[in-house]
């Protein structure tokens, strides 16, 4: 089986944030099994899928490896969102040659299900002006895991006063708590919105409130220095790495226990290949996996990735009561949870109705790319 075709297709509505796209991709065979991955953008999409075509597709790792280094610069996190993309759709391929889900060529699902929490309340059961602790009363009883509220938000473009905002972020807090029960759980989003004695602050306001955990709470810039100071003085659960790309971004946190979940998601890390390796690398430290939302494919795709890891699992959710007019079949909802299947691939089946082309390749890139190979023939860089 060899790869003929990759194209490139935006849905109706496209996400317009660089690193959330949920443009779709499909890459094609000659066997006429075609896979499909979700996220990227035309210039990087067609670059990295130029280093496919003629390849066979059941080697994933040596397919992820060459488009990696055949243009000697390592990719930027913009770019492993495309070879994320590229790398789902290579592994439905291979479930559907092998007319078996995903989840079952990583060794089958460690759960019954995923659990989930859902992104700022959007679900039918809540209504606006209802009251941060009617919020979170009404997403428990929807089923989820958990309650999801972000620190104080004010209006789009005005003035974030953080003193002022910690102290109203602690009765909402407060609300929170009341809402989901003494034995439901909640979550906060900082935002990156504080500095390191802000966010020190914010943690001690909040902890007998006992939160899942506090997600990114200072810049992404300075979590390498910030987040081991933090996560030695304050007495709540860590969260952090949304905007991360492969495993060198946060390993060093992980092995030092500098959080206490992972946020890293799909496409972004670079796929499923490598969601795995980063999934073995939190397990070898007794840290959780949290993703941030991402397009419904790669949603999809999380459970398969995800579900056979044997730590904690809580993802980040905002479909329910949304329709996805391009995605007839992928997201196996109900009562806040999402549910594997036994569909082959990652289950996913399009309406192409609504996409609109916006690249085909079909010739392999060979302008600028070199690779070297060890003596055993795998890649290595030139």
């Amino acid at each position: 089986m060899k790869i003929t075709r990759v194209r490139v297709y935006s849905p109706p509505n496209p996400n317009p944030l660089f690193n959330q796209s949920d443009l779709v991709v499909t890459i094609e065979t000659d066997a006429g099994i075609m896979g499909i991955g979700e996220g990227g953008s035309r210039e990087t999409l067609e670059q990295s899928a130029g280093r496919l075509i003629g390849e066979e597709p059941n080697a994933i790792e040596r397919c992820w490896q060459d488009m990696y280094r055949a243009f000697f610069y390592p990719p930027g996190r913009e770019k492993m969102h495309a070879l994320g993309a590229l790398d789902l759709a290579l592994w439905d391929i291979r479930g559907k040659a092998l007319n078996r889900p995903v989840h079952a060529l990583l060794g089958g699902m460690a759960r019954n299900f995923c659990e989930l929490y859902n992104t700022a309340g959007i679900i039918p059961q809540i209504r606006e002006g209802m009251s941060i602790r009617e919020r979170a009363r009404a997403t428990m009883e929807a089923g989820y895991r958990a309650f999801r509220m972000d620190a104080a938000s004010t209006t789009p473009n005005s003035t974030y006063n953080t003193r002022e905002r910690l102290l109203k972020m602690a009765e909402e807090c407060e609300q929170a708590r009341e809402g989901v029960g003494k034995d439901g759980d909640w979550v906060i989003d900082f935002h990156q919105r504080f500095d390191l004695s802000d966010a020190m602050r914010g943690c001690d306001l909040i902890k007998d409130y006992a939160p899942f955990f506090v997600e990114d709470p200072v810049r992404t810039e300075a979590f390498g220095e910030d987040l081991p100071i933090l996560r030695r003085t304050v007495r709540v659960p860590i969260a952090a790495g949304e905007e991360w790309g492969n495993r060198w971004d946060f390993n060093k946190l992980l092995e030092n226990h500098d959080i206490d979940y992972m946020r890293a998601t799909l496409p972004n890390v670079g796929g499923i290949t490598e969601m795995v390796k980063i999934a073995a690398i939190c397990e070898t430290h007794f840290v959780g996996i949290v993703p941030h939302f991402t397009g419904p494919i790669s949603t999809a795709a999380l459970v398969h990735a995800l579900g056979p890891f044997s730590g904690p699992v809580l993802l980040e959710y905002n479909y329910q009561g949304r329709t996805i007019p391009h995605v007839t079949i992928g997201l196996d909802f109900k009562d806040g949870k999402l549910y594997p299947n036994d569909r082959p691939g990652l289950g996913v089946e399009l309406d192409m109705k609504p996409l609109k082309l916006i690249t085909e390749i079909t010739q392999r890139v060979t302008a600028r790319a070199q690779t070297y190979f060890r003596p055993d023939g795998s890649i290595t860089n030139w």
